[in-house]
């Protein structure tokens, strides 16, 4: 063939997008476009993977369950007639079997996955900056008409004086432990903080929790209230409602000097644990040069249509100012990539369901009563204890409450929150209920199965209009 008529083919610096970051969002995003028969340049960020896989998720729920199996050896004796104990005897045993766990799985679901799509060319060359007409990448400059962020994020550490001094771990630290220690202070009683004193507390450590409002303050109050009896009638120290100004060094141990109740107190402990949020990985990136607008925690600011406020520039997952949860992330980023190629898709999160795997369980979905309040309906709750239901009471476990939130005119539900062993497995149901628009009634009338934590939504829905406790067993 004559050199002349040859159609030159796409170099290797030119692509159909851009995405920087390799987890769970940047996977999203790539394998979106890629399986839309685009050429995607995947630039790495960090281990690939990102947060959920590595220190995040995966880690972090793997232990949590090796504490629940302790505590459920030491919980049999709430049935008569039994008794058991458990207990950490191999630190470095449990910790290296998490490893192998998350090492696995980010080779499985991230690494190997890469040959699979002949579109996506995984780059890894150096940090990226964005500039007109693309990506630098170290000292490779990769051209795209459309790009899309999703560098995640990483814990903050709040600029309380002298905190640098003392031994700080955060929630990836925390999991990287050589030793148990024997005391930890948690600083912060949001859901990373929930989770991850009550699985250390359940390894036999002393565990402190301070909270500048209350534990899981996002929360409906009974939500709140109902965790934190568990949390102290399982030996966690609670320090709610309090201010903090200061640490410094006793020995080798970090103090927390705290205000509670008008008392100075100083906590003392092996090791601060800062779970006082999150902060957006967004430095270098050159987004005020290319004119992307970030919020005051540094988050990009996206419509959406998770574009930013550059045309052409997408962004998300922890990057942005969304929500903060990795299948958010996934979703966010497939509106993004579908978006780029020329969609018109937008962000709905109305029936988004939430967990805390905490024990029990904290999961919702929807407003709670404040925001439905705050959005103008006239709102009416139910609010049933599980001592309510057949299933709690025949596993001798009744910690926990289910609160609804309705329309008082309409009688649609708008949201709802359920605390149970369980809950994590049952709030799919109410998360149904409330993409299809159900009320209060369909619901109560709706068959459930017997002698199951799901049958809780049914009992709370009926008791809107009914005493629940007048029912005999499948009554309702």
């Amino acid at each position: 063939m004559n050199d002349c008529c040859t159609i030159p083919g796409p170099d290797q610096n030119t692509f159909d997008l851009a995405v920087i970051g390799a987890g769970s969002a940047g996977f999203s995003a790539s394998i979106t476009a890629a399986e839309a028969g685009k050429r995607v340049a995947l630039i790495g960020h960090g281990l690939i993977g990102g947060t959920c896989v590595n220190v995040g998720c995966v880690p972090s729920k793997a232990m949590i369950r090796a504490a629940e199996a302790i505590h459920g050896a030491k919980a049999a004796r709430r049935f008569p007639g039994l008794s058991g104990a458990a207990q950490v005897d191999d630190w470095s045993a449990l910790m290296a079997g998490k490893d192998a766990l998350v090492s696995g799985l980010r080779q499985k679901k991230y690494a190997d996955l890469l040959p699979s799509y002949e579109g996506i060319t995984y780059l890894d060359e150096g940090a990226a900056r964005l500039v007109p007409g693309g990506v630098q990448v170290g000292s490779r400059l990769i051209r795209a008409p459309k790009v899309i962020i999703a560098t995640g994020g990483r814990p903050a550490l709040p600029p309380i004086p002298g905190i640098k001094q003392v031994p700080t771990l955060d929630s990836t630290s925390l999991l990287a432990l050589e030793t148990l220690p024997e005391s930890l202070i948690f600083l912060g009683g949001g859901y990373i903080g929930a989770e991850l004193a009550q699985m250390m507390a359940r390894m036999g450590v002393k565990v402190t929790m301070v909270c500048r409002s209350r534990l899981l303050p996002q929360a409906e109050p009974e939500v709140s209230e109902a965790l934190t009896k568990v949390f102290r009638e399982e030996g966690i120290t609670m320090h709610c409602g309090v201010t903090y100004d200061a640490c410094h060094l006793a020995g080798a141990r970090a103090v927390l000097c705290i205000e509670e109740g008008g008392k100075r107190l100083e906590l003392t402990a092996d090791h601060l644990v800062v779970t006082a949020g999150r902060s957006p990985n967004t430095e270098g990136l050159g987004l005020a040069d290319i004119g992307v607008e970030t919020d005051r925690r540094g988050a990009i600011v996206v419509g959406d249509d998770m574009q930013t406020t550059r045309p052409g520039i997408y962004a998300a997952g922890d990057v942005t100012n969304r929500d903060q949860f990795v299948y958010m992330a996934a979703y966010g980023a497939k509106l993004a990539a579908r978006n780029a190629m020329g969609g018109a898709e937008r962000y709905d999160n109305g029936a988004m369901p939430w967990v805390v795997f905490t024990d029990p369980q904290v999961a919702g979905v929807g407003l709670s009563e404040e925001q439905a309040v705050a959005a103008g309906y006239d709102v009416k709750t139910s609010v049933l204890t599980l001592d309510n239901v057949p299933r709690a009471l025949a596993a001798r476990d009744t910690r926990g409450v289910i609160k609804l939130v309705a329309d008082a005119e309409t009688d649609r539900l708008l949201g709802g929150v359920i605390v149970a062993p369980e809950g994590a497995d049952s709030v799919q149901t109410l998360a149904m209920a409330l993409k299809f628009g159900m009320t209060t009634k369909a619901l109560g009338d709706t068959i459930f199965p017997y002698l199951t934590t799901v049958e809780g939504l049914k009992l709370a829905a009926q008791t809107f209009d009914k005493d629940v406790a007048k029912l005999s067993c499948c009554a309702g």
